[in-house]
């Protein structure tokens, strides 16, 4: 879910920190993702590391390729979806919205808008606030899902 709200890329969310969240802050991260942060750190109180091992140390990027593959298996979508189809997504549910394809470079953090083209195959329509497109799907969040 934080992947896909504010279209993260693995590296980035394996390396959160706990001091890297500001809840208060004004972000692009989803209400609704919020509201799963807010459960999470009161149920686990990671230490360092948002999103800790077993051993307490960071969370391997593999492990978090294992939870979404079988997540994708379970849910029989496109069984091609990587953890990088999560941002390929923000990044697409974005500009179908209409969101300026500026905006999503510097929220994807591309230096060249040559990268973040790649997304025009979907027509922009041109909107006026960004949200993040978790915050568009219908359902609302439930207790922490574990493994």
């Amino acid at each position: 879910m934080l992947i896909y709200s504010a279209g993260l890329r693995l590296n980035e969310l394996i390396k959160l920190r706990v001091d890297d969240i500001k809840i208060e802050r004004i972000t692009i991260l989803a209400d609704k993702m919020i509201i799963q942060l807010k459960t999470y750190l009161k149920e686990f109180k990671p230490s360092y590391w948002l999103i800790e091992g077993a051993d307490g140390g960071c969370y391997s990027a593999r492990s978090v390729q294992a939870i979404l593959r079988k997540g994708v298996a379970d849910s029989g979508v496109n069984p091609m979806a990587t953890v990088h189809t999560l941002r390929h997504s923000f990044a697409t549910h974005l500009l179908e919205r209409g969101t300026d394809i500026r905006y999503i470079q510097d929220l994807l953090g591309h230096s060249s808008i040559k990268t973040t083209e790649i997304y025009t195959h979907i027509t922009q329509k041109g909107g006026r606030t960004i949200q993040s497109p978790l915050d568009q799907l219908d359902f609302a969040p439930k207790e922490i899902i574990r493994n």
